[in-house]
């Protein structure tokens, strides 16, 4: 294995990772009080106690799955592949650790680990680049 599979390899597994931490911190933090409130206060419609935790959710199950892309196309896939997997993965990656940065004015250590993350995806597919 060379470093640049290496190094998609290991930016799945920070995404991966990330994706299950922040899937339990969601819930704990987030959906639980909300459902505690939709139940207290009955104003809140049925549509809408159903979709929130799953919004809640949706960058969560993205990373993980982006997580583990990374992971199989680092072992067995084409250049172009790794190319447009890095590049959609990287997009989801990016706008992750943007908008912790921004939402907890960078003090969370998702932001960091999201940005490492696209350094080594950028790494991974750099000579795909040339």
């Amino acid at each position: 294995m060379d470093w640049r599979n290496a190094a998609l390899e290991m930016a799945g597994v920070i995404g991966a990772g990330v994706a299950v931490i922040h899937g339990v911190l969601v819930q704990r933090l987030m959906v639980r009080p909300f459902e505690e409130l939709a139940l207290a206060n009955g104003r809140i419609r049925a549509p809408v106690r159903r979709l929130a935790p799953l919004l809640l959710h949706f960058s969560t199950v993205s990373w993980f799955l982006g997580g583990l892309a990374l992971i199989a196309v680092a072992s067995w896939s084409e250049r172009d592949v790794r190319l447009t997997t890095g590049v959609f993965v990287g997009a989801l990656y990016l706008f992750g650790a943007l908008g912790n940065l921004w939402g907890t004015r960078g003090l969370h250590p998702g932001w960091m680990l999201m940005a490492v993350a696209l350094v080594l995806i950028a790494f991974g597919v750099s000579p795909l680049l040339s």
